[in-house]
């Protein structure tokens, strides 16, 4: 007997109701929440644009929230392809902004920390200088001698142009810039398009592509803060964690890596198995938490898990999935506990390795005419009712 058919609403309340899906509604504490009462209705995917602010010329910043089938959303802003809420529920249904972000273009110029796409390289380049085919490239040294997130204008402080429509039961927002050959001192113009797609799964996969029209170097992330308590609610020290890897980049008093790959056992940096943040946060020496490259196993082609995250007073979880050679983890080192609690939210920012253009060792950064740059990385929300990953 042929089983009867399903509408995509009828199919995802049955989903829902199973716990497959997360669904917003009701309430429980222990987290910091937003809203409450009671479920919330089945909706279509949607996307809202709203004004934002602007630049400091005048130009005029848009907002852009993807919503799915559950109510539970992305916004990102124009300014950076910046995220600036990521509004999940807990076990108990109550939805809160589990990333650090503004609610104007003013808190950004202020300050705020963002979950900006970095580029055009992510993370350091010692020296500020690399050879390419045969030729030395010096960038902007914005980080004492070296090179840092693109330098001092990089693309998290760009007006990107955007798009956004809704495709294949996911709200997509796209975001395109042309980086112009010289910008920061690297070479060629390219062609950036960075897309985020928010699912019915509460998953946000983001799509990164470049063109170049002469031989560059292309290193790609995003750099959001997640508290999956709530943003400003309590430091992530109790957060437990787990990485697909075994070693990791060591690096001198500069953060600029040896060349090593060092085994992880034995160290703080053995997060094999689920374990607190805070666990042996104290025995990192230099830096004043974690701020580290994880080599990842990657055994298969294409999205490999990378990292697991859970957050047990509210039953929040965050899996991490990507193209990706290694993820930095950073621990808000920086958060000075007077605007932001201290070690407040952590980073993973998935990339390939800190000063690759100076290790043929790593895994190559050049990226070519006619072979275009691409990476992806997927977040996944759930809770402890959820079930899979």
């Amino acid at each position: 007997m042929k089983a009867p058919s399903l509408s995509r609403r009828e199919a995802l309340r049955h989903l829902a109701a199973a716990g497959v899906l997360p669904i917003a509604g009701g309430w429980m504490g222990g987290c910091a929440t937003e809203g409450g009462g009671a479920a919330r209705p089945l909706v279509p995917a949607s996307v809202a644009s709203t004004d934002f602010g602007r630049m400091p010329d005048g130009r005029p910043v848009r907002l852009h929230t993807l919503t799915n089938v559950f109510g539970t959303s992305v916004s990102i802003c124009d300014y950076g392809a910046t995220i600036t809420a990521i509004r999940v529920p807990d076990r108990a249904g109550q939805l809160a902004n589990v990333v650090f972000g503004g609610d104007s273009m003013d808190d950004y110029l202020k300050g705020m920390p963002a979950a900006s796409v970095i580029g055009r390289y992510a993370n350091r380049i010692g020296g500020a200088r690399f050879p390419l085919d045969g030729q030395e490239v010096r960038v902007t040294a914005n980080e004492g001698r070296h090179h840092l997130h693109g330098g001092r204008q990089g693309f998290a402080s760009k007006l990107w142009q955007s798009r956004t429509m809704v495709k294949d039961w996911s709200a997509i927002a796209e975001f395109r810039h042309r980086s112009v050959d010289g910008e920061e001192g690297f070479p060629g113009n390219l062609e950036v398009v960075v897309t985020y797609a928010w699912n019915d799964l509460s998953e946000l996969l983001i799509t990164y592509q470049a063109e170049t029209d002469r031989p560059t170097v292309v290193n790609l992330t995003n750099h959001a803060y997640f508290n999956l308590a709530g943003a400003g609610n309590g430091d992530v020290l109790g957060h437990e964690l787990q990485l697909d890897a075994d070693h990791y980049t060591p690096t001198d008093g500069a953060l600029i890596p040896t060349g090593e790959l060092a085994s992880v056992v034995g160290t703080p940096l053995d997060f094999r198995d689920l374990r607190r943040i805070g666990e042996r946060i104290g025995d990192i020496r230099g830096p004043r938490g974690y701020d580290h490259n994880f080599v990842l196993r990657r055994p298969v082609e294409g999205l490999a898990w990378a990292a697991k995250v859970i957050e047990r007073n509210c039953g929040r979880q965050l899996s991490c999935q990507t193209t990706e050679p290694g993820v930095q983890l950073y621990t808000a080192n920086h958060f000075d506990g007077v605007h932001q609690p201290r070690h407040g939210a952590f980073c993973l920012e998935t990339q390939h390795f800190p000063d690759s253009p100076n290790r043929p060792e790593f895994p190559s950064t050049v990226v070519r005419p006619g072979k275009p740059y691409q990476s992806q990385t997927r977040f996944r929300f759930k809770t402890d009712r959820t079930a899979g990953w």
